[in-house]
């Protein structure tokens, strides 16, 4: 059996990566219809997908085939449609950011709650296999007692006019609520603990958009440790390597290319052998092994449509709710208030 899904904004991201490399291969999925408001990519994504193509919500949430819908839109829209969808009896992945506000994200929530569907957010990253596998390697206390992390996820993101990421009403910010929010998100995972304060930096420097083009993001979590999520349309895509490291006191994680869309990348571990004592001239040579971590290569957006769709035909939880993309929120929308008021924010 596969879970038969409509698309509701069929271009950007949809068409880019999620329908060619999550509905469509997916084992246990269905693409049956999309919707899109532009009206040419709406025939051109119905024809590559012999679909159907629906040019309202209400028209695509009307055809009683299909069951689980993916949300696609700019950010303001994700509240009232998810809405829609779940007062149509449909389930619901909805890409991130989950909505503007607080307000909103609850609203989702409960709506679904109580129309008994599920909500999914699209933190596609969790599904990384190098992610997944250092967050193993933390659990297994292979790193020791984590203290520091960062994630990076930047690229070069110039003016476009009628660009809705590049609006602060459709999308509620620049890089930091498009890429930090899943840099942070990753952070969360691996090393197990959630934030609890933040103190940001944001500023335009390479643009000319109402929006962030620089964000920088220090974090620390429930267990102490400190983290950083830098986040940047200012740098060229080339230029950034996009990394990740995570630190302990047993040793250390550092990646290179796996914050990103894309399933590849490298990792490495460097873990210490007996500590003997304070080494003044630090010979690190002979502190630590490097390890090149090796794993099977995931499509995250295939696995996220798999895990969805599989948690739709078991009656289960959603692994990444509606709770974690509210959390998400809370985090992002705290970033922004101590960028403005240029001092820590706790987040509850």
């Amino acid at each position: 059996m596969s879970v038969k899904w409509g698309v509701i904004g069929c271009g950007g991201i949809a068409d880019r990566r999620t329908i060619p490399e999550g509905v469509i291969p997916a084992k246990n999925a269905k693409l049956i219809a999309v919707m899109d408001v532009d009206r040419n990519k709406l025939k051109e994504v119905s024809q590559k997908y012999q679909v159907r193509a629906y040019s309202t919500e209400e028209k695509l949430l009307n055809d009683k085939e299909i069951e689980a819908i993916y949300i696609a839109t700019p950010v303001y829209l994700h509240a009232q449609q998810t809405i829609l969808a779940a007062r149509a009896g449909k389930h619901i992945l909805c890409e991130k950011a989950m909505a503007l506000t607080i307000k909103d994200c609850q609203n989702m929530i409960n709506v679904c709650r109580e129309n008994k569907v599920k909500l999914g957010i699209g933190l596609m990253m969790r599904y990384h296999a190098y992610h997944r596998k250092a967050q193993e390697m933390v659990n297994q206390g292979l790193l020791g007692k984590i203290v520091f992390c960062r994630a990076q996820l930047s690229c070069w993101y110039p003016d476009i006019k009628g660009a809705w990421r590049q609006i602060p009403e459709l999308g509620g910010g620049g890089s930091l609520i498009d890429m930090g929010s899943h840099g942070i998100d990753v952070l969360e995972t691996i090393i197990g603990s959630k934030v609890k304060e933040v103190s940001c930096f944001i500023d335009t420097l390479a643009h000319h958009y109402p929006v962030e083009d620089t964000a920088v993001v220090i974090v620390r979590f429930d267990n102490d440790a400190l983290g950083v999520a830098d986040n940047c349309f200012s740098i060229p895509d080339a230029s950034s390597q996009n990394r990740l490291e995570i630190y302990g006191t047993k040793g250390s994680i550092l990646a290179e290319g796996t914050v990103g869309q894309s399933p590849g990348g490298q990792m490495w571990a460097y873990l210490g052998k007996k500590t003997k004592g304070y080494d003044a001239q630090q010979r690190r040579e002979t502190s630590s092994t490097r390890e090149e971590i090796t794993v099977l290569s995931v499509n995250m957006y295939q696995a996220e449509i798999e895990d969805f769709s599989r948690c739709i035909e078991e009656d289960l939880p959603p692994s990444v709710s509606g709770e974690d993309g509210l959390w998400n929120q809370k985090i992002v929308l705290a970033c922004y208030k101590s960028a403005t008021r240029g001092k820590a924010v706790t987040v509850d």
